[in-house]
């Protein structure tokens, strides 16, 4: 049987009963807000909980925040929201006839969260998978985001509900996958490799967090959760490492004042100008 224009060998194909071919793909993307224009839609996800995924976004949009670009942050870790305390917003967003307003960082990156929406930001979001996930949406949808250069997004942990929600409904660039150095994460790592190859979602590399702790005497390095597997799954799975990530009181402090973007370390700067060199032909 030959294969349709969009991929398909059934001739019989339609959007909503061909779940394997890219008319399924295309009938599931959600629409953008009609007064947003957005250039690179990149994921940040995990395979767990724990492993720094939201400081590893928040750092990649300071970075490319400070080499120019336009950059926005929506917090898709609808459960479990922690950019806007990162980056000290307490104001709630507002709405006009447009859509809902993102808030401002201190250097203009846009944020959307659901604690900027909470009564209170220590409020519990007790919410099945159906609304969690048509809460994403509308964080796609109804955001007036305007022009942005970078939409990174925060995605929950695992690859559940919500992952697969994102996944189908936003159309993704490419995603980073963090992690972190226990035996354990490497198999969490290959989850979520496998998901987003399963989705035909471009992997743009890993980022390791917590990968060491180094000796304010000596300068030694200190593998404090034993020594790192992701040099071997990124040989094996064939996906570059965009940076490693220390145990650093300096940078958690900055976080528990919410003046993340005062950060002076350039653990991530190469990931930043690897993200960079990938989009500057779409410029």
């Amino acid at each position: 049987m030959s294969e349709n224009s969009k991929g398909c060998s059934d001739s019989s194909c339609t959007k909503e009963s061909c779940e394997g071919c890219e008319h399924s793909k295309e009938s599931m993307l959600e629409q953008l807000n009609q007064y947003s224009s957005i250039k690179n839609v990149i994921g940040v996800v995990s395979g767990k909980g724990g492993v720094g995924k939201s400081f590893v976004t928040a750092m990649l949009a300071v970075l490319l925040n400070r080499k120019g670009y336009r950059v926005g942050i929506l917090d898709a870790d609808v459960t479990g929201p922690s950019i806007p305390r990162m980056f000290g917003i307490t104001r709630k967003a507002a709405a006009n006839e447009l859509g809902i307003l993102p808030e401002l960082t201190v250097n203009n990156i846009k944020i959307m969260s659901v604690n900027l929406l909470l009564e209170k930001e220590d409020s519990p979001v007790v919410w099945r998978g159906p609304i969690l996930a048509g809460t994403v949406k509308q964080f796609w949808t109804e955001v007036v985001w305007e022009e942005l250069d970078y939409l990174l997004i925060d995605m929950p942990p695992g690859t559940g509900d919500v992952p697969l929600t994102v996944f189908q409904s936003i159309p993704l660039d490419g995603i980073v996958i963090v992690s972190s150095p226990q035996d354990l994460v490497s198999m969490i790592v290959k989850k979520a490799y496998n998901m987003a190859k399963l989705m035909n979602i471009p992997i743009l590399g890993y980022v390791e967090n917590m990968s060491y702790v180094k000796c304010p005497d000596c300068g030694k390095e200190i593998p404090i959760f034993g020594q790192s597997k992701l040099g071997e799954i990124a040989k094996e799975t064939g996906v570059d490492i965009l940076g490693r990530i220390p145990v650093d009181p300096a940078l958690a402090s900055l976080v528990d004042k919410g003046e993340f973007e005062r950060f002076s370390c350039d653990y991530l700067k190469d990931a930043a100008d690897h993200i960079e060199k990938m989009y500057e032909s779409k410029e």
